[in-house]
């Protein structure tokens, strides 16, 4: 009952102060949809860079050769390390935490050629293994290289997406043969479409992949451009790093704290860069929408005021006839409360509207596809009943502390 009549009163005064009312509305809506669209396309845009980022391979690590530059058991300064095919077996073998391994050949400038389409390509070879290490799968109805075709020197390609349109147009390229330098290959696979945006020899989807074995016999080459590698754990990293210039040391002969000898590129610490950067960004501006929403709430307390002016009187009344000083202050904080959580909610519904249509501008490869999480929605309406509280404390106790005899001279 207290709470039916607490609405009616409410629904007087917002009616007797529409525009003021409609202004303070305004506020929270701005400041509830600033929250909850900020935090959501934070997210999105997190997400979108994880992806992004992991379609050059998750939690891996890129082993080129160097040049060594400290003397080491009378060998000299500037001698080049050359990694071959055996150096993965050795690695395999040597180190337990190593979990998939990859070598991997590469000829730039490769003539691909099929019917009148005459491409210069980038051509790797690679073991069955690289695919999953750098998240390359296949569309439906082909595959990746398999054992067999390592095994059996199979003259087999599989080909990025955008190779195939570029070789084939709208044409089904799996069971074709391309000409490979003057070498016929059968395609076996077109990439399933990935989002990548880092890469050391170019993006995938403009590649041909070959066998390594097939690749060593056809190019005659001895050594690798690279050794992709992931550790089982990717807290042992750092581990393995090490490790791995252990063996290699002993195997070339040179200094394990020689650093120059080897190449690596560890993709983890991009990702825990990423992962304290956007945990930075996303707090931002999760505080820039939380100011919003406080400049939103000082309208309302400054409404609420205006409503205490006006009803002094009607409060003098009611604690002469008995009412406490509580169901004053009660009364205030819940009209304030209900004004912060209708435009709370209005807010939040329109940010629900802006993240349902964001996909239609196909703006997502860019920015992300925002995200509203439950754990959002839960700090959006923590801000705001903290916010409504406060905006409606200081109304109310003031109403609450009006003398009553001063109050009914009003």
């Amino acid at each position: 009952m207290h709470i039916l009549i607490y609405l009616v009163h409410f629904l007087r005064d917002m009616r007797s102060q529409k525009l003021r009312t409609l202004l303070t509305l305004f506020g929270i809506i701005w400041g509830t949809s600033a929250v909850v669209l900020l935090l959501a396309f934070g997210k999105g845009l997190q997400a979108q860079n994880e992806k992004s980022m992991h379609g050059l391979g998750e939690g891996i690590v890129i082993l080129w050769g160097g040049k060594t530059s400290k003397p080491y058991k009378g060998f000299g300064v500037g001698r080049w390390i050359g990694l071959r095919e055996e150096d993965a077996f050795l690695l395999k073998r040597e180190i337990s935490q190593i979990g998939g391994i990859s070598p991997e050949y590469s000829h730039w400038d490769a003539a691909l050629r099929y019917k009148r389409s005459n491409l210069l390509k980038n051509v790797v070879g690679i073991y069955p293994s690289f695919g999953e290490l750098r998240n390359i799968y296949a569309q439906p109805g082909g595959r990746f290289i398999d054992q067999m075709d390592l095994e059996r020197r199979k003259r087999v390609v599989f080909i990025g997406n955008r190779l195939k349109e570029e070789l084939f147009g709208k044409e089904r390229a799996v069971g074709k043969h391309i000409i490979i330098d003057n070498i016929p290959f059968l395609v076996v696979g077109v990439m399933k479409e990935k989002s990548q945006d880092s890469s050391y020899n170019g993006r995938d989807r403009d590649k041909a992949f070959i066998p390594a074995t097939t690749f060593a016999t056809t190019y005659g080459e001895k050594y690798l451009n690279d050794i992709v590698f992931k550790p089982k754990d990717a807290r042992n990293v750092e581990s393995v790093k090490e490790k791995v210039y252990q063996v290699m040391g002993k195997r070339y002969k040179f200094d394990p704290k020689d650093k120059e000898a080897l190449s690596m590129w560890d993709t983890t610490e991009m990702e825990k860069f990423l992962t304290y950067f956007f945990l930075a960004f996303r707090a931002f501006l999760a505080i820039i929408g939380a100011f919003t929403l406080i400049v939103g709430g000082i309208g309302v307390s400054n409404i609420m005021h205006v409503v205490v002016e006006e009803r002094t009187k009607e409060i003098g009344i009611k604690m002469s006839l008995g009412a406490k000083k509580r169901h004053i202050l009660f009364q205030f904080i819940f009209e304030t409360l209900v004004i912060t959580f209708i435009g709370g909610g209005i807010g939040f519904l329109f940010s629900l509207l802006v993240v349902k249509v964001f996909p239609l501008f196909k703006l997502g490869e860019y920015v992300g596809t925002p995200q509203i999480s439950f754990s959002l929605t839960l700090v959006a309406i923590g801000i705001l009943g903290v916010i409504g509280l406060f905006s409606g404390y200081f109304p109310a106790k003031r109403a609450a502390n009006l003398d009553p005899v001063q109050a009914l001279k009003f």
